[in-house]
């Protein structure tokens, strides 16, 4: 499939590229830079580091991931998802750690791709995806409050896990400070109204102008970006981090979650994106991209990357239709970067905090949320309100394994209950073409019929296939059971070996190929006798009456 191909989309894209599409490539690109600009500084603050480190990474990362992408129009840079991830790394172990776990987790990404692995990211459950989206917005929104309302903590006070955070704004809410909320709300009300008046022009950019208007000319006292951190204009330049195999230890989990999430996040935004311009992506030349593009920002004093659902949509919307934009996009940065950083010191840390609050009210998906809640299965319910409450109290990583597990569990239990072991006398002809017809099942043979896959998780009813003294052969019927695994295997020898101490033969019908396989290879079929596997349980039943 066309998808599938280890390709860049640019190189099959270029071959018929004209002036016309170039024109809109370029202004796509340049309108897509100005929505990323203040995006990403706020990003980078709300992952714990300097506001230039998000401008690098969309540049770094993005230029490679358009340049190499599988997607025609995906826009990556750094994203929400990742705010928290980030923030703990460098909070608890510093940039070094951030760095090597972002490279690990280049490597992970390309690995991904060259196994083409692409296509595995749907076995990651919606209601796991929903489950932490929901509570990194929260997150976010959480870790923002001390800026929105201008709140003061003592020197020394610790605000790293969301739980510490809250205990630190409800201690000091009473340093409040009135004209930074002004501040925050009026942007607030600016980001809330904008988008009606018009979408040509990004609601964030006029915050931030009209944020710097508000501390500059009426003189509130009010934090500003360079008031908190040292702004550089510099170009990145490459550095490689400390390497040990401790700090890869380390950084391992940390690594694998980056990787995961901007495997899963990339993708879906290639998707949003396939169906809003009637195109398909290249999953496993999207991972490889991915990991290349993490590795690039992460060398160059960026954070992890990934396709920004957002950004990609706009890109659309203004005309954006190959890889070309993207590389504008982060070209355009460049410029921003070198001329224009040092303006990025009067930016109200109030105006960052609300241009935060609608990307975590934007990413939160409340509505899909609620009504997973109203209809989906109780255990499905479970799921997403565990996998919301671990990311929220705990980790990504910690809900992610968590919710992942509960998930397998689930759906073993549910798979098990589709199961089933039943005999039965005959079949009604109209009901079953492939029935018995009403044909007598003679004494000395019993007929069991298996429904379902049979796994670990419900291979102990084999036990349940009794027979009496008279019995002389058992049948069992397999023709709904589509997979056989090894636990159910050594079930069914088990059952060969209680039938032989009792001098009593296996006839098997009607066995699917998977299934068939897996008792070929473990010897079972030699075991029982090759004759003894019967095509039809017609045929089965007039066998089983010789022997």
């Amino acid at each position: 499939m066309p998808q599938d191909k280890l390709k860049p989309m640019l190189f099959s894209v270029i071959k018929n590229y004209d002036a016309k599409k170039f024109v809109t490539d370029i202004i796509a690109g340049i309108i897509v830079a100005i929505i990323a600009l203040p995006l990403s500084i706020a990003l980078a603050l709300a992952s714990g580091v300097s506001p230039e480190q998000g401008i690098y990474t969309a540049i770094v990362a993005g230029f490679i991931i358009s340049f190499l992408g599988g997607s025609r129009v995906q826009i990556a840079g750094p994203t929400a998802a990742f705010a928290t991830i980030v923030a703990g790394i460098v909070a608890k172990n510093g940039m070094d750690a951030l760095v090597l776990a972002t490279i690990l987790a280049g490597i992970i990404l390309i690995l991904m791709g060259l196994f083409r692995l692409g296509s595995l990211i749907k076995f990651i459950p919606y209601t796991i995806t929903t489950g932490f989206t929901a509570g990194i917005a929260v997150t976010i929104l959480i870790g923002q409050i001390k800026d929105f309302l201008g709140l003061t903590y003592p020197e020394g006070t610790v605000t790293i896990e969301t739980t510490e955070k809250i205990r630190a704004i409800i201690a000091n809410i009473s340093t409040i400070n009135v004209q930074a909320l002004i501040v925050g709300l009026v942007c607030l009300a600016i980001l809330i109204v904008w988008p009606f008046i018009t979408e040509k022009i990004p609601g964030s950019l006029i915050a931030v102008i009209a944020g710097i208007l508000m501390v500059r000319f009426l003189d509130m006292k009010v934090n500003t970006i360079g008031n908190l951190y040292i702004i550089s204009n510099d170009l990145p330049v490459p550095k490689l981090p400390a390497v040990s195999l401790d700090a890869i230890i380390k950084v391992a989990p940390d690594a694998f979650t980056i990787a995961i999430l901007a495997a899963i996040e990339s993708l879906l935004s290639c998707v949003v994106a396939d169906s809003m311009i009637n195109s398909h992506h290249r999953s496993n030349m999207e991972l490889i991209a991915q990991g290349l593009g993490n590795i690039g920002s992460a060398l160059f004093g960026g954070i992890p990357a990934t396709g920004a659902i957002a950004r990609t949509a706009a890109n659309i919307k203004n005309g954006g239709r190959s890889p070309i934009a993207g590389m504008v996009h982060a070209l355009l940065l460049v410029l921003v970067l070198v001329y224009l950083m040092p303006y990025a010191a009067l930016i109200p840390m109030p105006t960052i905090a609300a241009i935060l609050f609608m990307v975590a009210y934007n990413m939160c998906q409340w509505r899909p949320f609620v009504h997973l809640c109203k209809t989906a299965p109780k255990s499905d319910i479970i799921v997403l309100t565990l996998t919301f409450i671990l990311t929220i109290v705990f980790d990504l990583v910690v809900a992610i394994e968590i919710g992942m597990i509960c998930a397998c569990i689930l759906f073993m239990k549910r798979m098990s209950e589709e199961s089933g072991i039943k005999g039965w006398k005959y079949y009604d002809p109209e009901e079953d073409p492939d029935g018995i017809d009403l044909k007598e099942v003679p004494k000395h043979v019993r007929v069991y019929e298996i429904t379902g896959p049979m796994f670990f998780g419900d291979a102990d009813q084999l036990a349940g296939i009794h027979f009496k003294d008279f019995t002389r052969v058992i049948i069992i019927r397999m023709r709904g059971v589509p997979a056989l695994d090894a636990t159910a295997m050594h079930s069914m020898e088990q059952l060969y070996e209680k039938c032989a101490k009792q001098n009593v033969k296996l006839v098997f019908s009607h066995v699917n190929e998977q299934p068939y396989h897996t008792m070929e290879k473990s010897g079972f079929v030699e075991l029982v006798g090759k004759d003894n596997f019967r095509p039809r349980i017609d045929d089965a039943i007039d066998w089983a009456s010789k022997l």
